[in-house]
């Protein structure tokens, strides 16, 4: 099955208010979720599309969780000794 593009989602013309915000974004996915189910499209593949689009929607947030994980690594590796300090 081949990846799902996000669609770019710019800021609306006119902004909510902030408390209609939370309902809009359930109602999206929620819209998002019957799609992938009436197209058969597996929860894994939803779920990934759905991470990503998050990822694309937040610049350097991807950036950051890979140095994060790349860090609680090295620190595993030290501790074991596989690793010396710098």
């Amino acid at each position: 099955m081949t990846p799902i593009q996000s669609p770019a989602v710019g800021p609306p013309a006119r902004p909510d208010p902030p408390e209609t915000w939370p309902q809009e974004l359930v109602s999206l996915l929620a819209r998002a979720a019957e799609l992938a189910a009436v197209h058969d499209l597996d929860s894994d593949t939803f779920m990934a599309a759905a991470w990503n689009a998050c990822l694309d929607a937040h610049p350097g947030m991807r950036e950051r969780l890979v140095d994060k994980e790349l860090r609680t690594q090295l620190k595993k590796l030290r501790k074991r000794g596989l690793v010396g300090q710098a």
